[in-house]
């Protein structure tokens, strides 16, 4: 039997060396989501023990449309850590991921903890600012994915490039009209907030609720994505990716 320690295991290895592996509902496909999350942490784990920090969470898959081409009903939610974080003007480094995608997100950063079951008006009361991203999402696997197997793959949490920008969620337009421009090699693609889940703040709350149910809990001063707002794109040595937002300026990446 394919234990959570031994996925995880697996998975560092392969981000390791940048070798990508088979879905593990290949050989297991009654792979259970709770084995997964357990796997996801302890996959996150060799991370805090190279000296990294939790800052926050992600959500993935929370478009209804990119669930439905994987086959895949209901979001799934990893781990950042500090080192996933990039530098106002650090270049992404493509040869340390395997198959890199960006896409454009809102970042939430909570100015207060979420501790009990929420709605998404208390979620968002929750939220001190928001701030403009780009997520790159870095799958472990060479292969179409179920959705255990993107679980304890901590939702493919690549790399995050944050904008200097942060405002308060009630000095913008409702965020799920939010606008954004997203640039990047093949042309510009536009977006709105409500492209996740149809509101940030149900994400948010979608998530928040999910940990509440596992015991869990959202601290003050984390940071949440929100879900990509357009599909993601292929990235190559050379590519420069940017992201404009309604009222939150821009962000950008480029990559060697």
């Amino acid at each position: 039997m394919t234990t959570a320690a031994a996925i995880a295991a697996a998975l560092v290895d392969a981000e390791r060396t940048r070798t990508p592996i088979l879905p593990f509902t290949r050989g297991r496909p009654f792979l259970d989501t709770d084995t997964a999350y357990r796997a996801q942490a302890s996959f996150v784990e060799h991370r805090v023990a190279a000296g990294e920090r939790i800052i926050g969470a992600k959500l993935g898959l929370t478009s209804k449309v990119k669930r439905d081409a994987l086959g895949i009903h209901e979001p799934v939610y990893g781990r950042l850590t500090s080192g996933m974080v990039l530098a106002a003007g650090e270049p992404l480094v493509l040869d340390e991921l395997i198959h890199p995608r960006a896409e454009p997100e809102l970042a939430l950063l909570l100015g207060r903890a979420i501790t009990v079951w929420t709605t998404p008006v208390q979620a968002l009361a929750a939220v001190d600012a928001v701030l403009p991203a780009i997520e790159v999402v870095d799958s472990r696997y060479s292969d179409r994915f179920r959705l255990p197997d993107s679980v304890a793959d901590n939702a493919g949490a690549a790399r995050v490039a944050l904008g200097a920008q942060a405002r308060a969620p009630g000095a913008l337009v409702d965020l799920h009209v939010l606008g954004c421009l997203f640039r990047a090699r093949g042309g510009a693609r536009t977006a709105a907030g409500g492209a996740a889940m149809g509101h940030p703040a149900v994400a948010l709350a979608w998530l928040a609720n999910t940990l509440t149910a596992r015991g869990e809990a959202l601290d003050a001063g984390t940071v949440v994505l929100t879900g990509g707002l357009t599909g993601s794109v292929p990235l190559q040595a050379g590519d420069t990716v940017t992201a404009e937002f309604d009222g939150l300026g821009s962000v950008g990446m480029r990559c060697r």
